[in-house]
């Protein structure tokens, strides 16, 4: 998102040149030569995978441009300089619906060689303002990858036992095994979001946070888990209208809760702790997308198709065969 408008030097503060959030000083040259080379390794492994157009896109830039939303360190951005009905020159959800189908079908093939290979892993992370689609987006990507290889885990507020850990033990448990595909619907960023505009803990709490999300995130890569973060990006008016579809719906009136309204009166505070988040935790190994997602459809899309061509540049591969398998034959 080279091209979007800089928010300023403060919102750069604080970030690391090389996105590994490891402190060096202290320590012998030859030591941090060592540690330095070490990170500029996985780094560079891991953006093969992050940044795929530069591998899997025979004529860039790709459709839709999903590069076009990715948050490049350094580069901070502005929600309110991101239109959330933005989509491209797709028009209408039919003009969509052969592509997306196709990206699913990618991933469906793709998870499976990931499956099999049993060697590395996904994490998709999702997180928006309330109604802004993340459980329509899993809906959306996911149809027909097999549940198998899939696990969607939910983090509402923390249990008793959760709460007496780091904040980020919860999460730790659930990151994906070889193989997998894990996908976090809210995830380890409520506790630098809702701690911060509820005032749940002091600022000097949940601000140093941001370092250990992404202490977190290297420590996952490297373990072999690429991690892919998406922020569904919505509009104050469309929330309006999703919640009062609720309301209108007797559908969907379950999901409506009064607290709802009471969440979107802090609109503007999210919205700065959403900026921040993504600012401050968009790293070469670990990026934030900002998806326009006013239209449900050109938001999966862009979803689907940074997954699969995510996945594409992992090259998963089904394990050899065991040998002399040509010869055997099935005994009646």
């Amino acid at each position: 998102m080279a091209e979007r408008t800089r928010t300023g030097a403060g919102r750069a503060t604080g970030r690391r040149g090389s996105g590994t959030g490891k402190a060096t000083s202290g320590r012998p040259a030859t030591t941090r030569r060592a540690a330095a080379g070490a990170a500029d390794t996985v780094t560079s492994r891991a953006r093969d995978v992050t940044h795929p157009e530069r591998t899997v896109v025979k004529d860039p830039p790709p459709q839709p441009d999903y590069p076009r939303w990715r948050v490049e360190p350094g580069t901070p951005v502005r929600l309110a300089d991101i239109d959330p009905d933005e989509s491209e020159h797709y028009q209408r959800k039919k003009d969509v619906a052969d592509e997306l189908k196709r990206h699913r079908d990618r991933i469906s093939d793709l998870q499976a060689r990931l499956y099999g290979e049993q060697k590395r892993s996904l994490l998709i992370v999702l997180q928006a303002m309330d109604t802004g689609g993340k459980d329509g987006t899993i809906k959306g990507v996911f149809a027909g990858v097999n549940p198998q290889g899939c696990q969607v885990w939910s983090f509402k507020a923390p249990s008793s036992e959760e709460a007496a850990h780091d904040f980020l033990w919860r999460y730790h448990q659930k990151a994906p095994s070889k193989g997998m595909i894990h996908i976090f619907n809210r995830s380890h960023y409520e506790d630098v979001l809702i701690v911060r505009v509820k005032d749940l803990v002091p600022e000097d709490v949940w601000r140093p946070r941001y370092e250990a999300i992404n202490q977190f995130e290297y420590a996952l890569t490297t373990d072999g888990v690429t991690v892919l973060k998406f922020f569904l990006h919505i509009s104050r008016d469309e929330q309006k209208r999703r919640l009062e579809s609720r309301l209108e719906d007797p559908d969907k009136r379950w999901k409506f809760s009064s607290n709802d309204l009471k969440e979107r009166a802090y609109w503007d505070d999210y919205q700065a702790a959403f900026e921040d988040a993504v600012n401050r935790c968009s790293t070469p190994y670990a990026p934030w997308y900002v998806v326009p997602a006013n239209r449900k459809w050109y938001r999966n899309l862009v979803v689907a198709r940074t997954i699969a061509d995510s996945l594409e540049a992992l090259d998963p591969s089904f394990p050899a065969a065991e040998k002399g398998l040509d010869k055997v034959e099935i005994p009646d």
